[in-house]
Formats: structure tokens, sequence, C-alpha cells
């Protein structure tokens, strides 16, 4: 079963939810802090995190924000915040998922489970690789490697860059890439998007002004290209 990071500073809360996780034969770390939280991603990579947002060392999307510069790990946010302009930022700012307070065990473990198959390698393909110009991706490994130099991609980037790489010199909108890549609705995608082609641009050793594998169709998409 998967391991869990909890993070959550009510007691009340994080009892129930430790007692229900482990009963349900997962393995379960609690913390009540990000700093915390922090350390735990950092020693003992978990399989997911429960990310509570009334933290009282740090606001919770500012943990978001620290978690995902250390690693690419699921985390599916537990707010009581509704708003859905707060939401979006939420999952524009790396949240996989999330749920509103109150909500129900089973609720919970349906959005982890969704969010852990969404995250898996899935199954192994007889041809694991793509080839791009000097790029290499191995779909199985999870790896990157760009004129014999591994790039060191977060778990999105490679995401995104396999899916484009899967369709050399197509052009895929940002709609598509949102649904398809963050399983998400395309719902204030944009801003996401932008984000990671900037990060992936950086990482192939390009910029939007002189790009060399991705290139942007203004008011399209985006496609991935051979530059030779």
């Amino acid at each position: 079963m998967p391991t869990v990071l909890l993070v959550e500073d009510d007691p009340t809360i994080r009892s129930a939810l430790v007692r229900s996780l482990s009963k349900a034969g997962h393995v379960v770390r609690a913390v009540g802090t990000a700093l915390d939280a922090l350390r735990e991603v950092t020693s003992a990579r978990p399989d997911v995190v429960i990310l509570d947002l009334g933290l009282p060392d740090l606001d919770g999307a500012d943990a978001l924000r620290m978690l995902r510069g250390v690693c690419d790990v699921p985390v599916v946010v537990a707010t009581a915040r509704d708003n859905e302009r707060e939401i979006v930022r939420l999952l524009n700012s790396g949240a996989d998922d999330y749920l509103v307070k109150p909500f129900s065990f089973e609720h919970l473990t349906a959005r982890m489970t969704a969010v852990l198959r969404r995250s898996s390698p899935g199954e192994v393909r007889r041809d694991p690789t793509l080839t791009v110009g000097g790029l290499r991706i191995d779909l199985n490994r999870r790896e990157a490697v760009l004129d014999g130099t591994a790039l060191d991609l977060a778990r999105r980037e490679f995401d995104l860059l396999a899916y484009l790489a899967a369709r050399p010199g197509t052009v895929v909108s940002r709609r598509e890439l949102v649904e398809a890549v963050w399983r998400q609705p395309a719902v204030g995608g944009d801003q996401t998007i932008d984000v990671h082609l900037s990060w992936l641009r950086r990482k192939l050793g390009e910029t939007a002004a002189a790009p060399r594998y991705l290139r942007t169709v203004r008011g399209v998409g985006v496609k991935l290209v051979d530059p030779t």
C-alpha cells in the first residue's frame, strides 16, 4: 500500500485520519507543520502527501510551492477554502487534486487512488523510447537525455515533454495539455502551461525568443520539433 504523509495541524483530525489510513493498510507519517513536512519529503519520499492549508508556521499554499521545489510527489490539498479562484491557484501552484473540508474518508481515499493512478508510469510499452533530434526520452525509465546529457526534470516537466515528443511537429493546444498531462479541466490552465514551458526551455538550453525544440504557435498551442 502507498506511503502517506499527512500534514495536518489539528490533532483531532490528524489522529482520526491516521487511524483510518492505517486501518486501510497504508503506512502513515503525520506532521503538524510545513517545515516538518519538508524534512519528511526530503528524508524519505512518500507516495502521496495530504496537505492541510491552515498550518501554524506557513500558509499551505506557500508550503505547496516549497514542496514542489524539492520533489514531485503527488499532493492532495485539504482545504476549507472553496473559492474557485483559490482552487485554480492551488492547482496552478502544483497541487494534483484538492478536497474541501469537511470530507469523508471514502472521498479522501478515492482522490488518493486517482492521483496515484495518474502519477504511476503505467504499463510497459513495447517501444519505450522517443527520439526527436538530439533529444531521447525513455518512457519506462522516465529519463530524458539531450545530446548525451541527462536532463533533471520534475514529474510534470517530464510528462509534458514526453507528451509533446510523442507528437513531433504537431501543434498541441493548451487545453489538450491541461486535460491530458495534468488530468484537470481546462480552467485557468494557461499560466500552468507557460510556467512549465519556461522551465523546460531553460533545461533544453533555449528561450522563448530563441527556440530550438519548443515552438509556440500564437493563439493555437505549442509543438516539439527537430531543430536540425
